[in-house]
Parts: structure tokens; sequence; C-alpha cells
């Protein structure tokens, strides 16, 4: 029998539109008050400094002549489907892969509108030590991250249950 929305991970969709409404409020309140490259320091090793990414994380293939920005289009629309169809067949108890899907899926389809609307991603959260820049980047970078740990966390949890439950089967 198939499961509904409520008892299906579906019921955690409310995750991804909170990330994709934060991610896109906050790239909203940088276009409109910031300058490209302008920095405010708001602690030793944290600025607030706007960019754009014309690629993917850390830049990758940034400076590829424009066609990254319709694969990663697909890329994105193609793991929020695939992490959606998922969400719809688990259980809404198992809370740690379905926050994982839908940070991720918030994440995506953040990155995808700035993609899909300016050309580029809009990154603004800049942490450094010294002279030493990590890459900027959003909350949804940030969700994305997130969520992908929760999933290596989780098939490591569940693959030591499974084998804590084989072994006492034994």
């Amino acid at each position: 029998m198939p499961l509904t929305w409520k008892d299906s991970g579906l019921r955690w969709y409310w995750v991804a539109v909170l990330v994709f409404l934060a991610d896109q409020l906050s790239k909203q309140w940088v276009l409109a008050n910031f300058d490209l490259f302008e920095s405010v320091q708001l602690l030793p090793f944290f600025n607030f400094t706007y960019v754009r990414n014309y690629g993917a994380a850390f830049s990758f293939l940034s400076e590829a002549g424009g066609w990254q920005r319709w694969l990663f289009t697909i890329i994105a629309v193609g793991f929020s489907t695939l992490l959606t169809l998922w969400l719809r067949k688990q259980s809404a108890s198992l809370w740690k892969l379905n926050l994982a899907y839908t940070l991720v899926i918030g994440g995506a389809l953040g990155n995808l509108i700035d993609r899909l609307v300016h050309g580029f991603v809009v990154d603004f959260i800049d942490f450094y030590w010294g002279k030493s820049h990590y890459p900027a980047f959003n909350i949804a970078d940030s969700a994305i991250f997130i969520g992908a740990v929760l999933i290596i966390w989780d098939a490591f949890l569940s693959g030591k249950s499974e084998q804590n439950t084989s072994e006492g089967v034994k």
C-alpha cells in the first residue's frame, strides 16, 4: 500500500521550502544592498562579501564559457526530482534521511533559480584565516553540504546497525 504524504518523507518538504526562501531572501538582500565584490567585515575571520559564481562548488567550471549553466541546471532538476521520489517512498519517521534530502532539494532549487535568473549563483559568506580565504558560499550551499553529510552519516550508521543485527542472528 503506497504511503500518503503524511506518512511519507514528503511530510518533511517544509524544510526544502524554508531553505529555499531563506536562501532567496538573503540573496535578494545582497543584490539590493551590495555592489559586486563589496565586503563588510563582521568578525576577525568572517566577511559578508558579494561575489558571483558561474560554476559549481569552489567555482568548478566557472570559466567553461556558459554551457556549464545548463549542465548544473539539469543536475539540480534531476537530483531534486530523484530525492523527491525517494521521499515519497520512505517513511516520515526516517527523520535524518528526510531532513538530509529536503536540505539538498532546498539548496539545489535555490541555486537553480540563481542560474536561471542571473546566469550565476550569488555567494556572500566569506570565512578566512589571515590572508587565506575559503571560497565564498551561500545558504543553499550550506544546506546542500549539511544534507550530504547527513546522508553519508546515515549510510555509515545504517550499515553498522545492519551489521549488528546480522551478527546477533548468528
